[in-house]
């Protein structure tokens, strides 16, 4: 593809290109959107590559768009469409002056795509594009989500959960026991981020996120699109890496801070004693909770 280490500067971003792969480097600024800061870097091979297009944009611009085969971004994959289009990484926004140089670099990436459309369209048996490195915890507005590449916790806030998440305790799930992840944009009405156990192609439609155990829902200012939309691509990554699993652990049996178990059972008790928990439903989980000190 042209000559190596030839760059293509364009607002936000500049493309880099090399013999086999495109390299997206972004740029840090208040007026790059958080996404791509905190992207950083993405190197693109030209198998991950389904098509290219130059489009007219606003405003005296042009827009150059690299189509990623389906399933060849984790990235992607997680987002489901619900990328604004300022934030798509897959464009690169030029001055209108350099359409030219946009086409020739177009026309170079075409002449390396199979000729066969269907065959460039053809979902990728695995990724082609490396997740994003970070971050691996965000805050949501019922909890706290992190992930250390096989295990992804949630622990649940004081104020934010519901009474179903506190009866159900703090969770763990390894990337195992998944067979994938639903993200719904925070830009949404109500957005969250789901974990599908392994068995479960989508989640049970009776069951709302902020009553389910495996998910975290979103809120103004919590889950943010930078943080939980690569979180959730970087253990999408992981559930496709580690393939099949034995039968999914839920909830950790791991000890806790013997505190950290006083403070649930405290709260707990302060359910109780609203009437939100029955008198057994109390007795069990707080013997639950004993049991792991």
């Amino acid at each position: 593809m042209s000559r190596m280490g030839d760059v293509l500067t364009g607002f936000h971003a500049a493309w880099e290109f090399e013999s086999e792969s495109v390299r997206i480097r972004f740029e840090r600024g208040i007026r790059t959107p958080k996404l791509f800061q905190a992207l950083g870097a993405r190197d693109v091979p030209v198998e991950a590559i389904a098509g290219v297009t130059l489009t007219p944009g606003r405003r005296g611009t042009v827009v150059l768009r690299v189509v990623p085969r389906p399933g060849a971004d984790p990235l992607m994959d997680a987002a489901a469409g619900q990328l604004k289009e300022g934030c798509d990484p897959y464009r690169l926004v030029l001055p209108a002056d350099r359409e030219t140089l946009a086409e020739y670099y177009a026309d170079e990436i075409r002449a390396l795509l199979p000729d066969d459309p269907e065959q460039r369209a053809a979902p990728a048996e695995a990724y082609l594009v490396a997740p994003p490195q970070g971050p691996r915890h965000f805050k949501a507005y019922d909890g706290k989500a992190s992930f250390d590449g096989t295990t992804v916790s949630f622990r649940w806030s004081w104020t934010g959960a519901s009474s179903a998440k506190w009866k159900a305790g703090d969770q763990r799930y390894p990337v195992g026991s998944l067979s994938g992840v639903e993200w719904r944009s925070p830009e949404v009405l109500e957005g969250h981020l789901r974990l599908l156990p392994r068995g479960e192609a989508t989640p049970p439609a009776a069951v709302q996120p902020d009553q389910d155990p495996a998910a975290v829902v979103f809120g103004l200012g919590y889950g943010p699109v930078h943080e939980s939309l690569p979180f959730a691509a970087a253990v999408l990554a992981a559930v496709r890496e580690a393939g099949p699993a034995p039968e999914p652990v839920l909830a950790g049996a791991h000890r806790r801070d013997p505190a950290d178990i006083a403070d649930r059972i405290r709260h707990l008790g302060e359910l109780h004693e609203a009437g939100l928990v029955t008198d057994e439903e109390f007795s069990a989980k707080k013997a639950e909770l004993l049991a792991q000190l």
